[in-house]
C-alpha cells in the first residue's frame, strides 16, 4: 500500500449493515495480525498495571510510611483516571487517528511509569498513577480502533477474543509478576518495568500499525460533559474511601459527597441529551443487551479487583508468604484464566454469552463465598481450589463483554462502546476498592476492641495497632517494645490476624452478593446483530 493513513466511511444503519472487508496487507504495516500482536504489547502493559501493584502495597506502606485510603489511592486513582478519560480518549483517536493515539498513550504511560519508580513520597507515586492512568486511558480504545479497522467482520470477534484474553492473562498475571519483582528487586521495579516493555511497543507500533479515521470523524468535543462526569466519579469515590477511613458513614462529609456525586450524574445525563456531539450517547443505553453488559462489566470488575486487594494483604500479611510465594499462590487464578480463556471464547461463539456469563459469575460468587472462610490455618490446596474457580469464573466476562457491548451498539458507535465497556471495567474496579476497603476499615473498628479484650490483653492497645490490624501485618518494632513478652507479641498478633479477617470475611462477602447480582443481570445479555453482521465475509 502506498498510503499509511485510509478513511473509513461511516457505516450506514444499524444491525445487520456492515464496514466495508480492510483489503489484505502485504507488507508489515497493516497486517491484521501482526496489528494484534502490537497492540496486544501495549495493552497487556496497561492490563498488567491494574494489578501488579496490589503485590507491592505491602512494601510501598512499609517504605513510604502510607496509611490505607492512600494505597486505596494508589489504585484508584489509576483505574478512576482510565474509566473518566476511556471515552474521551476514544473520541480523539477517531478525531486525530488512532495509530497516533495509541503511539502517545504508550510513551506518556513509559515515562510516567518510570517517574513513579523515582518518586519519594505517597503523594508523588498517586500523581503519577493518575497521569499513568490517563495515558493508558488513550491505548484502550484506540487498540480497537485499529483492530476493528484492520480485521474483516469474520475475523473480528477472534481479534477481540485474543486481545481480551491478553487483557485477562495480564489482569491475572500481575501478582506473579509483581511478587518476584518486589521479592528480588524493589517495589519500584514494579513500574521500572513498563519501560523496557513500552519502547519495544513503541518500535513495534511505529513499524506496523497503519493508521485508520472516520470520515464522520468528531470535530468537537464534550468539555463540560468530561468535567461533569470527572466530578462525579471523583466526589463518588473520594467519599467511600473516606466513610470508611475517616468520615463515617453518617458524617456530613461522606453524604456532602455522594450527594454532589447524584447530582453531577444527573446533570451530566441531562446535558448529554442537549449537546451535539455528547461524551457518551444515552440512546445506547435503549438497548438492554448493552446496558446488562455494561453493569455486568462493573459489577465483575467490583468483587474481582476489590477482592484481589485484600487477597495480598492475607497472603503476605496473616499467612506471612514473601512477595514472590504470594504471587505463585495465586497462579492457579492466572492459569485458569488462561487456560478458561479460549475454552469460554468458543461456548460464547457457539452458544452465545449469556449461559457462559451467567456460569461465569456463579461460578465467582461461590469462589468469594469460599473465600470467607479463610484463615490463618488455611492450607494451600483449599486456597488453590478458591483461587481457581474464581479464575474460571471470571474468563468468560473478561472475553465476551466486548462482544455483548460493541456487538449490541450501533456500528456508527461502535469506538465509543468499546470505550464504554473498558471504562465500566475501570469505574468498576475503582468502586470495588473503595467500597470494599470502607467495609473492611469499618469492621476493623468494630471488632478490634472486641477482639483485645477477648484475647485477655492488659491495659489499651498501642496507637497504631488498629490500624496495622487493617492490613493483617504485625509491627515488626512490636518485638522490641518495653515489657513485651513472646507470648504478649504472640497475643496481640493474634488479635491483628482475627480482626483484619474479620473485616476481609465480611468484604468477601459483600462482593459475593455483588457476583450474584452480576449473574442475574447477565441472563439480559445476548448476542449483538453487529457480531454477526461478518458471516460469510472474505477470509484474510
Amino acid at each position: 500500500m502506498t498510503s499509511q493513513t485510509t478513511v473509513e466511511k461511516a457505516p450506514q444503519g444499524h444491525g445487520g449493515d456492515r464496514s466495508p472487508v480492510p483489503a489484505a496487507s502485504k507488507g508489515l504495516r497493516g497486517h491484521p495480525w501482526l496489528t494484534l500482536f502490537a497492540v496486544a504489547a501495549g495493552v497487556m502493559m496497561v492490563a498488567l498495571d491494574g494489578t501488579i501493584v496490589a503485590i507491592a502495597n505491602p512494601a510501598i506502606q512499609a517504605d513510604l510510611g502510607a496509611t490505607l485510603d492512600q494505597l486505596q489511592w494508589i489504585t484508584n486513582g489509576y483505574l478512576l483516571a482510565l474509566a473518566v478519560a476511556l471515552i474521551t480518549a476514544g473520541k480523539l483517536g477517531d478525531r486525530f487517528g488512532h495509530r497516533q493515539t495509541f503511539l502517545i498513550g504508550i510513551a506518556g504511560f513509559a515515562a510516567a511509569s518510570g517517574a513513579i519508580g523515582l518518586s519519594d513520597s505517597i503523594g508523588l507515586v498517586i500523581a503519577f498513577r493518575v497521569l499513568q492512568g490517563l495515558f493508558g486511558a488513550l491505548l484502550m480504545p484506540a487498540a480497537l480502533g485499529l483492530l476493528r479497522a484492520t480485521f474483516p467482520a469474520e475475523k473480528l470477534n477472534m481479534a477481540i477474543g485474543i486481545w481480551g484474553m491478553v487483557i485477562g492473562a495480564s489482569t491475572a498475571g500481575g501478582p506473579i509478576l509483581g511478587g518476584f519483582l518486589v521479592e528480588h528487586v524493589s517495589w519500584q521495579s514494579v513500574f521500572f518495568i513498563n519501560v523496557p516493555v513500552g519502547v519495544l511497543a513503541l518500535v513495534l507500533g511505529l513499524v506496523i500499525l497503519k493508521d485508520h479515521r472516520a470520515e464522520n470523524a468528531p470535530r468537537s468535543f464534550d468539555i463540560l460533559g468530561i468535567v461533569l462526569l470527572s466530578g462525579a466519579m471523583g466526589s463518588l469515590v473520594w467519599g467511600l474511601i473516606n466513610a470508611g477511613a475517616e468520615w463515617g458513614w453518617t458524617g456530613g462529609k461522606t453524604w456532602g459527597c455522594l450527594a454532589a456525586a447524584g447530582l453531577l450524574f444527573f446533570v451530566f445525563a441531562l446535558w448529554q441529551t442537549k449537546v451535539k456531539e455528547p461524551l457518551i450517547p444515552l440512546a445506547m443505553f435503549r438497548s438492554v443487551p448493552l446496558t446488562a453488559g455494561v453493569v455486568l462489566m462493573v459489577l465483575m470488575a467490583f468483587a474481582f479487583m476489590g477482592g484481589l486487594f485484600f487477597v495480598t494483604f492475607y497472603l503476605q500479611g496473616v499467612k506471612g508468604l514473601s512477595p514472590i510465594d504470594s504471587g505463585l499462590h495465586l497462579l492457579p487464578l492466572t492459569a485458569m484464566m488462561i487456560v478458561s480463556s479460549p475454552l469460554a471464547g468458543a461456548l460464547i461463539t457457539r452458544f452465545g454469552p449469556r449461559i457462559p456469563l451467567v456460569g461465569g459469575m456463579v461460578c465467582t460468587a461461590v469462589a468469594m463465598f469460599g473465600m470467607m472462610s479463610l484463615s490463618s490455618e488455611t492450607g494451600t490446596l483449599t486456597m488453590s481450589l478458591w483461587f481457581g474457580l474464581l479464575g474460571l469464573g471470571l474468563a468468560p466476562v473478561m472475553v465476551g463483554a466486548t462482544e455483548v457491548i460493541v456487538g449490541n451498539a450501533p456500528l456508527e458507535l461502535s469506538g465509543v462502546a468499546g470505550g464504554l465497556q473498558q471504562a465500566a471495567m475501570q469505574v468498576g474496579g475503582a468502586l470495588g476498592t473503595a467500597v470494599l476497603g470502607a467495609v473492611m476499615s469499618s469492621k476493623v473498628s468494630s471488632a478490634f476492641a472486641e477482639n483485645w479484650t477477648a484475647a485477655g490483653i492488659p491495659g489499651e492497645p498501642a496507637p497504631g495497632l488498629e490500624e496495622a490490624a487493617e492490613f493483617g501485618m504485625v509491627p515488626q518494632q512490636l518485638a522490641q517494645a518495653p515489657n513485651m513478652t513472646p507470648d504478649m507479641f504472640d497475643k496481640i498478633g493474634g488479635v491483628i490476624h482475627d480482626t483484619f479477617l474479620d473485616g476481609m470475611s465480611l468484604a468477601f462477602t459483600v462482593a459475593g452478593v455483588v457476583a450474584v447480582v452480576a449473574a442475574l443481570v447477565a441472563t439480559l445479555t445476548k448476542r449483538g446483530e453487529n457480531a454477526e453482521a461478518g458471516a460469510g465475509a472474505a477470509h484474510i
